[in-house]
């Protein structure tokens, strides 16, 4: 069966269901998208038919290539708050809520937001010629939640690098350091996603719910206020002159001119 709600279609095969994104140009994520990725969560949670949850996108050459940055500048700080408790801290907690295992099935582009998008589920797949990384520092942000999730995978050292150079990373690399569970070309990510889907999808629903909420009790509940902690960040740097210049220049495709400040 398919339908759609808002932005990402809705569709079962062999008890897995596939959330579609299809925000186009390049699947920014605002409030109506993400509000659409959590309705579709939720849906399937609920759905008896489901055993196992895809996010993926329909848009060609992108998975999420970040946030809307003009709805970042035009809403001003306290809007900005409203959208990082949305994006961050409501999906982690619907996320550890699921009864289902959640797979992420990066078939292009993710930066960003894509990236944060891809991190909160449980696997993922990524294409073998996707450009994945947290470029957020070179236009005046910092890829926050990132903070709380990078070091816990890949070490200190590592993930200082690659969150503050704001390098594009091979997906290969983050496979090796365990940010990706597995790595094929574009064709194979979502038949991928779906083998792996089937395989939680034919376990015993009640053992998985149990199973699952105790895995996500036994690793994230601190993950979660570290999360909370980088909201404040976020929105403090959100007041600072090279902020506001760097998403501006971003968005008039020029350098930034940074002051300090």
């Amino acid at each position: 069966m398919t339908d759609e709600i808002e932005r990402v279609t809705y569709a079962v095969t062999d008890r897995v269901a596939v959330l579609t994104m299809q925000h186009p140009p390049v699947n920014a994520v605002d409030m109506e998208q993400i509000g659409a990725i959590h309705a579709g969560l939720k849906r399937a949670d609920a759905d008896p038919n489901v055993g196992a949850i895809v996010l993926t996108s329909a848009v060609d050459g992108y998975f999420c290539a970040g946030m809307d940055l003009k709805m970042v500048q035009r809403g001003g700080v306290a809007a900005f708050r409203r959208f990082l408790e949305t994006f961050y801290l409501e999906t982690l907690d619907i996320q550890h809520r699921l009864t289902k295992p959640t797979i992420t099935a990066i078939n292009g582009t993710a930066l960003g937001a894509g990236m944060t998008l891809s991190i909160t589920s449980d696997v993922l797949i990524a294409a073998d010629d996707a450009r994945l990384g947290y470029p957020e520092i070179n236009v005046g942000v910092l890829p926050a939640i990132h903070f709380a999730h990078l070091p816990r995978i890949a070490g200190r050292h590592r993930a200082f690098e690659y969150l503050f150079t704001g390098d594009m990373l091979p997906p290969e690399s983050l496979r090796e350091i365990g940010v990706i569970n597995h790595v094929v070309p574009v064709a194979d990510v979502l038949p991928k996603a779906m083998e792996i889907g089937r395989k939680f999808a034919a376990k015993s629903p009640a053992i998985m719910a149990i199973g699952r909420r105790a895995f996500s009790r036994a690793n994230d509940l601190d993950y979660r206020r570290d999360v909370a902690n980088q909201v404040e960040m976020m929105c403090a740097l959100m007041g600072t002159g090279d902020a506001i210049e760097g998403l501006t220049a971003f968005t008039e495709k020029r350098k930034p001119r940074w002051t300090g400040k």
